[in-house]
């Protein structure tokens, strides 16, 4: 990735606060990801860099990618293993090689950051391991109700909250609790990768007709019961 050249440009408005995980709680995150020292991790938004010394000593390569000018600066040159990147997460061009994801989202930007990640299967992320708030977190992870976006990533990911952050494990605490949600690359999909841009229209299409399109009420189907509609419309 460090012959890429990603997009520095600062959303407009003001920046918004930035929540730093503690040491400890960084370590620990890094320890439950279970990474070998094989893989290529990314750290989106790394702000301080507690995240990205802990990926470094457990992971082969680093990528940490980081919005702020200032902080950017302060991370490069720490690690020889770790590529810093000043660049905007929601946007940042991924690895084309298999990668995990270890990370402190922005919470201002985590639904697009979550899309720029999932919406596309061919994009080779085998596990994301992520910092939300927990009301995100438990949208997410439960099956019901579903929604657009949770069916269709579901289709290549599993979802679960691996363990819920108290506002104190932040430096400074944010205004709720967060959560670890983790995304995990499926061994047989629901849906053929190759499908995923018709997919995505059968489920909206789905969500905005009701039960006149599925016979059921959208939300109340879960992602393997989606995808056996749609299979059934391939056959």
């Amino acid at each position: 990735m460090s012959e890429r050249r990603a997009r520095t440009a600062r959303p407009p408005g003001r920046a918004p606060s930035q929540h730093f995980l503690r040491t400890a709680v960084a370590a620990e995150l890094v320890r439950d990801a279970a990474l070998g020292p094989d893989e290529l991790v990314v750290d989106l938004g790394a702000g301080s860099g507690r995240l990205t010394a802990e990926l470094a000593r457990a992971a082969r390569q680093v990528v940490a990618v980081e919005l702020a000018p200032r902080l950017a600066a302060r991370l490069r040159g720490r690690w020889q293993n770790v590529e810093v990147m000043e660049a905007d997460a929601r946007r940042v061009e991924l690895p084309h090689e298999p990668f995990r994801v270890v990370a402190n989202l922005p919470f201002h930007g985590t639904n697009e950051i979550l899309r720029h990640l999932l919406d596309d299967p061919r994009v080779p992320l085998v596990r994301a391991d992520l910092v939300v708030q927990w009301g995100v977190a438990v949208k997410r992870a439960l099956p019901w109700p579903s929604t657009v976006n949770g069916v269709v990533w579901a289709a290549w990911y599993s979802t679960r909250v691996a363990r819920r952050l108290p506002r104190s494990a932040f430096e400074p605490p944010p205004s709720v609790d967060a959560a670890v949600l983790v995304f995990e690359r499926r061994a047989q999909p629901l849906v053929p990768p190759e499908q995923a841009s018709r997919y995505r229209r059968f489920v909206a299409h789905g969500f905005r007709g009701g039960r006149r399109v599925v016979r059921a009420e959208p939300r109340q189907l879960d992602p393997h019961e989606w995808a056996t509609r749609y299979l059934a419309t391939r056959a």
